[in-house]
């Protein structure tokens, strides 16, 4: 099965829909599979919900899709530093569903995993447990959370091979190990594109048979926050 795509473009072509769930991968920035969510918005498709740890910025990532308002719902940890992801929320026009970043993770991870639902403590006797099933183990209230099935993941790693294997470099293990597990198609973009057999097995951290389809990326990352040292003012006389 030929899993390798030349492009964002062919990779997405006959399996995006109007209403679809959507995973996108991404810790912020870091992570963010940039060329497919570009693609994925020049399909056209709409009424998405999107899952996503928060949804880019302004003009880059999920962002882009809020500007052409083709995303119905979020599903999300937080808002980051997305202004129009915010006044849309505010303003009524984004349906959002907040989970703590730990729930978001594990019910993606249930999702892949075929778990149903499951307990935990967090969020028990506030806003996100209105509406949940709660119970007791061992005297603690544990409120239930669904797992999640995305009909398409794109996700992004820093090496993968033409079999679908990948690998992803620190921050980006966050959300897109989860998400590849839990798309029913999954598509990755890759820095570096290998042969099998180069990749190291034991290094491996999303093996290929969760992987349909894959491309190589080229766009240069960008850097969410650019913060720099103010530079010690020299003494009269002393040496630059």
């Amino acid at each position: 099965m030929k899993k390798v795509y030349p492009n964002a473009k062919a990779a997405l072509e006959g399996i995006c829909k109007d209403g679809m769930m959507v995973m996108a991968g991404g810790f912020g920035l870091c992570g963010m599979p940039s060329d497919l969510i570009t693609a994925l918005r020049d399909t056209g498709v709409k009424n998405l919900t999107c899952v996503s740890n928060n949804a880019g910025i302004d003009g880059a990532g999920l962002g882009l899709l809020l500007e052409t308002r083709q995303i119905k719902k979020m599903i999300a940890s937080y808002v980051g530093e997305n202004k129009l992801f915010a006044q849309q929320f505010l303003a009524g026009e984004l349906e959002i569903e907040f989970n703590p970043q730990g729930t978001l993770a594990e019910r993606m991870r249930a999702g892949g995993a075929g778990i149903a639902a499951f307990y935990t403590r967090t969020g028990v006797g506030t806003e996100i447990a209105k509406g949940k099933e709660e119970k007791t183990f061992n005297g603690e209230r544990f409120i239930m959370e669904t797992g999640l099935v995305a009909d398409l993941s794109l996700v992004h790693a820093w090496k993968g091979d033409t079999e679908g294997n990948l690998v992803y470099r620190k921050t980006a293990r966050n959300f897109n190990p989860m998400m590849a597990t839990a798309g029913r198609i999954t598509v990755a973009e890759v820095e570096h594109l290998v042969e099998p057999g180069e990749l190291d097995g034991d290094m491996i951290h999303t093996p290929g048979v969760f992987v349909q389809r894959i491309i190589k990326t080229d766009t240069p990352k960008r850097i969410e926050v650019r913060t720099t040292r103010k530079r010690e003012p020299h003494a009269a006389g002393s040496e630059v």
